[in-house]
C-alpha cells in the first residue's frame, strides 16, 4: 500500500501511533484528546519535570481534567518522555512549542527549529509532522521542511507528510476547549492535507476546515489574533480620548452593542496578555518587511496596546495626586496578576508591566490574585497577599483592578473607601462610586 493508504487504514483502525512535542498549554490538552479517542500517544518535552508529572498522572494545565489524565496514563494510552529517539515509534507528531519574541521584538523560533532537528534525527518513512505553534507565514515550508529533509534524508511528500494546523486554545473558556473548537489544516500536497484532516477529525469533535497550503493556515492564525489586537487598540485609543472628554467609554460600548449588526464589542484594559494576541502581530509585521511592506494599521495598534501599562500607571498617579499623594512612596494594591479572568496564567500579563511602571515611580506595590499566589517576573519572585480583608485594604493608598476575576468581592472592596482605579469595569454595579474611577 502507499503511504496515504497505510495511514488512512491506521486512522480508521485506531492503530495510528500519536506524538506531541511540547506538553504545555497547547500540547498536553491535545495529547489527552488523542489518547481519549483511542490512539496511543507519546508526549515529548525537554523539561523533565513536565515529563515526570505526566507519567505520575499529575495534571498542571487548567483545561485538562485531572481524572482523564490519571486514567489515560494508568491505562497506558498516554506516556511522556524527554528521549526523542521514541519519535521512531510514532506515525503522527504535532509540534506545540512556544514561539516568543526576542529582546528586539522579532520572532524567536529556536524552539521550533530545535524540535524539528530533534524529530528529524529519528523520522522514519511514512510519518506525518504537523506544526501547531503560531508563527509567520512560510515557516512550515521555508524552515521546517528543509530541516526535516536534511536531518532525515527523506523527501517531503514522498517519504513523509508535512502540514500546519494552528492551535486554538483559550485558557479558561468554559464553552470551547481543544476538543470542540473547529480546526484549520494546511499541508504540503493534497495527500498530506487529506490524511492530516482525517487525523484531526478522528480526535476532535469540532469541524476541520482544510485550506490550500500551510501558508494560508499560518496567515489565518495571524489574522485571528491581529484582528483582536487592532480592535482592542482602537478601543484603548478611544478610552484615552474619552477620559480627556470626560465620557465613560464603557457606557459608550454598551450603547453601541445594542446595534444588532455591524458591531462587535471590544473592551479597553491595562494592556494585552497571553501568548498570542500581544505577540502574533509582530510576526506578521516582521515577515511583511521581507516584501518591502509596512503593516501601518497593525503597527499603530501594537504601539497603542504596548503603551497601555505605562498609561495605566500614569492615570494611577493622577488619581493619587487628587488625594494629595504622589506615586513615590504610595502603597498600591493590584487586584489580579493573571492576563485574563478566572485563570492561573500570567504569561505576558499587562499587570506585571503596570507593577513595574509603578515601582519605577517609587510606589510600593503588592498584589492579590486568588489564582496566582506566587509569580516570577524579570528574575524575581513576587508573593501575593493570601487575602484582602478590610483591615488590610485600609493600609493602601490605591487599589488598581487589573484582572476581572469573578470570585473577588469588588463591592466590598469599594466600600472600604480607598481610591479605586477600575481598569476592567468590574465595579459597574456599585452604586456609591465617589471613590471609583474607570479606565
Amino acid at each position: 500500500m502507499s503511504i496515504r493508504e497505510t495511514l488512512i487504514a491506521k486512522i480508521q483502525s485506531k492503530t495510528l501511533r500519536m506524538g506531541v512535542c511540547g506538553l504545555g498549554y497547547v500540547g498536553l490538552p491535545l495529547a489527552v484528546d488523542k489518547a481519549k479517542h483511542g490512539f496511543r500517544t507519546i508526549g515529548f518535552d525537554i523539561q523533565q519535570k513536565k515529563v515526570d508529572l505526566v507519567n505520575a498522572g499529575e495534571n498542571y494545565i487548567g483545561d485538562v481534567v485531572d481524572a482523564d489524565l490519571r486514567e489515560l496514563v494508568s491505562s497506558g494510552m498516554l506516556r511522556a518522555t524527554s528521549d526523542f529517539s521514541f519519535v521512531k515509534e510514532v506515525d503522527f507528531i504535532a509540534i506545540c512549542v512556544p514561539t516568543p519574541l526576542d529582546k528586539h521584538q522579532q520572532p524567536d523560533i529556536r524552539y521550533v527549529r530545535d524540535s524539528a532537528a530533534a524529530i528529524a534525527r529519528h523520522l522514519r518513512r511514512g510519518c506525518v509532522v504537523v506544526l501547531e505553534s503560531t508563527t509567520y507565514p512560510g515557516t512550515t515550508e521555508e524552515l521546517l521542511k528543509p530541516i526535516l529533509e536534511e536531518g532525515s534524508g527523506l523527501k517531503c511528500g514522498e517519504d513523509f507528510y508535512l502540514g500546519f494546523s494552528p492551535e486554538r486554545v483559550d485558557p479558561g473558556n468554559l464553552l470551547y476547549k481543544t476538543s470542540n473548537t473547529p480546526k484549520v489544516v494546511g499541508a504540503v500536497g493534497k495527500d498530506a492535507a487529506e490524511v492530516i484532516s482525517m487525523v484531526y477529525s478522528a480526535i476532535l469533535d469540532g469541524e476541520v476546515h482544510t485550506v490550500s497550503s500551510p501558508a494560508v493556515a499560518e496567515m489565518e492564525k495571524i489574522l485571528e489574533n491581529t484582528y483582536r489586537n487592532v480592535n482592542i487598540g482602537l478601543i484603548n485609543e478611544l478610552a484615552m480620548l474619552c477620559h480627556k472628554m470626560e465620557i465613560n467609554i464603557w457606557e459608550v460600548i454598551d450603547a453601541a452593542k445594542t446595534k444588532p449588526y455591524g458591531f462587535q464589542a471590544f473592551y479597553p484594559g491595562p494592556g494585552l496578555g497571553g501568548h498570542c494576541i500581544p505577540l502574533d502581530p509582530y510576526y506578521l509585521s516582521w515577515k511583511a518587511r521581507e516584501y518591502g511592506f509596512h503593516t501601518s494599521m497593525i503597527e499603530s495598534s501594537m504601539m497603542i496596546n504596548d503603551r497601555m501599562p505605562e498609561y495605566t500607571a500614569a492615570r494611577a498617579g493622577e488619581i493619587l495626586n487628587r488625594t494629595q499623594k504622589s506615586l513615590n512612596g504610595a502603597k498600591v494594591l493590584l487586584l489580579g496578576i493573571a492576563y485574563k479572568q478566572n485563570i492561573d496564567d500570567y504569561r505576558e500579563s499587562p499587570a506585571l508591566r503596570v507593577m513595574e511602571e509603578l515601582q519605577k515611580s517609587g510606589a510600593q506595590v503588592d498584589y492579590y490574585d486568588p489564582f496566582i499566589p506566587h509569580c516570577h517576573y524579570q528574575g524575581r519572585q513576587y508573593d501575593g497577599l493570601p487575602g484582602i480583608p478590610p483591615s488590610t485594604l485600609q493600609h493602601y493608598d490605591l487599589a488598581l483592578v487589573t484582572t476581572a476575576h469573578s470570585c473577588v468581592d469588588y463591592e466590598r472592596i469599594a466600600q472600604v473607601g480607598i481610591p479605586v482605579f477600575d481598569c476592567k469595569n468590574v465595579m459597574k454595579s456599585v452604586k456609591d462610586r465617589k471613590n471609583i474611577e474607570v479606565l
